[in-house]
């Protein structure tokens, strides 16, 4: 498409220019849409589905609603009474006389009214505090609504905040000041530029992928996963990764990471100053890593057995042989920490004693209480998506990227739609949000066996009610120490359902609740100086029933919780001791590629473009 600019002076641009920018436009809008149609012609098009069952819950609110005619009236007579307060604030406003406090404000932190003329001018101002009003409203109503079992409360508030969200006036071009001045002064051309980005992200199957940053601006191994080592194992599921040696001398007991197999594993070595393998490696820790492999079809059949005995048990196998160690440290991260614990039960079971310890960041064990994530886990919704994924071999990573964007929908949806699409621009370069886009697949089988034994019927933490790899699975066995890091503002893994996780073990448990979120909160490094962390000495290895009772007695400490993390993983028996340092290149498994690795350079985005 033609780069059209506008000079200082507003001057057009060249109408012959335009004419073949909006007809380049639509020719291809044009294809897009008869390429879409064609295919699902030949799919054979059916009826939408309601799967998740909102359709219902919507139809039982209504009925509640009415049930109670006098408080709805009562509630629709407090937002007339706060739209004539700000009739006339806004009248007094446009005419210059003082106004007191506004009838609606943004909260905290919500950057979709961070422009000033959504202060300034009366007329947006009036907008926002409209929308705010009638926004605050329809949310009380909802939430306040009597009768509604838990299962329906929940559907129909995430609901109608996603629709609440989508009607912002931010989200508009002629009622958002930013892209309103950009349309004046580009003449429209801002838009053009916004439908053909739009046209970019929409892929051959007719799915929207909204780009969150410029893709083209990172490489694998030269500006994100940095951190220098070798692949020295691999198997169809996973290679396993060991990091050149920072310092002359290394700690004895090798350090394995699992993370979680829905994401890349370089979420934890972005870039140097904010890699925890970087930092792990310069405290000395001789550091291994899982990268797993981004599946198709072909292991369709793969289970949550496979990932642990041909995952977890085999890394721990060939980390050992690598060291000449006869046991590891472990770590897991969200669903690598559930893997993990369920490894160190398997062992247990089995009277192995490779496990040394294990350290949990973000980790659900016990999920009866899984959040917003809720609202996607009916049975009706895992069985239609089951038959989904059985029917291509796998969960398709895109997918569940949109369920977890969903859950902070004007961060991570509505934020790009006003950039890319409103006011035109190119995504920004950001090495996090180049990771959050590369969306793995899940296999079929695993996926299916994850949904309904851990989400939906709970079985992790019923003693013996898992079978795995010929023995019973039973999370009390667990006695090595443990270390469970959580997040104050998590939105996935919720601190207080993980900490109901971390009662579970019964070896020496140590609970730490960090700042932030699910990543920001993990990733935080001690030169960041950011966030900091509580702790509850007094409650090591007899964390009480209730989360609030710890976070009562909690002493909130500065600064990352890494250090702190490292001083307990020295303080273990033998955790100080020291041997020369290991290179990859010196152990009895041979080196197969530099770090990072193939099995992290396949990304999904990059098969969806035409």
């Amino acid at each position: 498409m033609s780069q059209q600019t506008v000079d200082k002076a507003g001057k057009l641009p060249d109408p012959a220019d335009m004419a073949k920018t909006y007809a380049e436009v639509a020719q291809r809008a044009s294809r897009l849409i008869g390429k879409f149609m064609e295919k699902k012609a030949k799919e054979g098009a059916s009826a939408p589905t309601d799967e998740l069952g909102v359709a219902k819950a919507f139809m039982d609110l209504s009925a509640r609603l009415m049930a109670n005619p006098y408080k709805l009236a009562q509630t629709q007579m407090n937002m007339m009474w706060d739209y004539f307060s700000l009739w006339q604030n806004t009248t007094m406003k446009m005419i210059g006389l003082p106004v007191g406090s506004p009838v609606a404000a943004p909260k905290k932190g919500d950057n979709r009214f961070k422009d000033e003329e959504w202060e300034q001018h009366f007329l947006f101002d009036f907008v926002k505090q409209s929308y705010l009003i009638t926004a605050r409203h329809l949310h009380d109503t909802v939430a306040g609504a009597e009768g509604l079992d838990e299962a329906t409360q929940l559907k129909v508030n995430f609901f109608t905040r996603q629709y609440i969200d989508a009607l912002s006036p931010s989200n508009f071009a002629l009622t958002n000041p930013e892209v309103f001045r950009e349309t004046v002064k580009s003449h429209g051309q801002n838009l053009i530029k916004g439908l053909n980005n739009l046209l970019n992200d929409v892929t051959d199957d007719g799915q929207l992928r909204i780009r969150m940053t410029d893709t083209s601006a990172f490489e694998m191994g030269k500006n994100v996963a940095t951190t220098p080592g070798k692949v020295i194992f691999q198997n169809e599921l996973f290679q396993l990764i060991q990091y050149d040696p920072a310092t002359p001398d290394q700690y004895k007991r090798p350090f394995l990471i699992v993370p979680p197999w829905i994401n890349k594993y370089y979420i934890l070595d972005l870039r140097e100053k904010n890699s925890m393998v970087k930092w792990a490696t310069d405290q000395g820790y001789t550091t291994f890593i899982i990268s797993w492999i981004n599946p198709d079809e072909k292991l369709a059949a793969k289970t949550f057995e496979d990932y642990l005995l041909q995952g977890s048990m085999e890394a721990i196998t060939q980390v050992c042989a690598q060291t000449g160690e006869d046991s590891v440290n472990m770590a897991g991260y969200c669903l690598g920490g559930t893997l993990v614990m369920t490894t160190l039960a398997y062992m247990a079971a089995k009277k192995d004693k490779r496990g040394n310890s294990g350290t949990f960041f973000t980790t659900m064990l016990d999920f009866s209480e899984p959040g917003e994530l809720r609202v996607f886990l009916g049975e009706d919704t895992v069985a239609g998506l089951e038959k989904k994924m059985f029917a291509r071999g796998y969960h398709d990573g895109g997918m569940m990227a949109g369920t977890f964007n969903m859950l902070r929908a004007n961060d991570l949806i509505w934020s790009f739609v006003v950039n890319n699409y409103l006011l035109g621009k190119d995504p920004f370069p950001f090495d996090l949000l180049f990771w959050n886009s590369d969306s793995t697949r899940l296999p079929a089988a695993m996926h299916s066996y994850y949904l309904r034994n851990m989400y939906l019927e709970n079985n992790l933490v019923k003693p013996g009610h898992l079978t795995l790899g010929g023995v019973k699975i039973d999370l009390r066995k667990v006695k090595v120490p443990c270390y469970f890091i959580s997040t104050v503002e998590d939105h996935i893994a919720p601190w207080k359902s993980t900490y109901m996780g971390a009662r579970l073990p019964t070896g020496a448990t140590k609970f730490v609740l960090g700042g932030s979120g699910h990543i920001a909160g993990i990733v935080n490094p001690p030169v960041a100086n950011k966030y900091g962390y509580w702790t509850n000495d007094a409650t090591d290895g007899n964390l009480p029933e209730d989360p609030q009772e710890f976070l009562a007695g909690a002493t909130q400490n500065p600064g990352s919780w890494w250090t702190h993390w490292s001083e307990w993983m020295n303080n273990l028996p033998g955790g100080s001791a020291k041997v020369k340092a290991r290179n990859p290149e010196d152990g009895p498994l041979a080196v197969i590629e530099p770090a990072p690795g193939s099995y992290v350079k396949f990304r999904l985005d990059a098969q969806k473009k035409k």
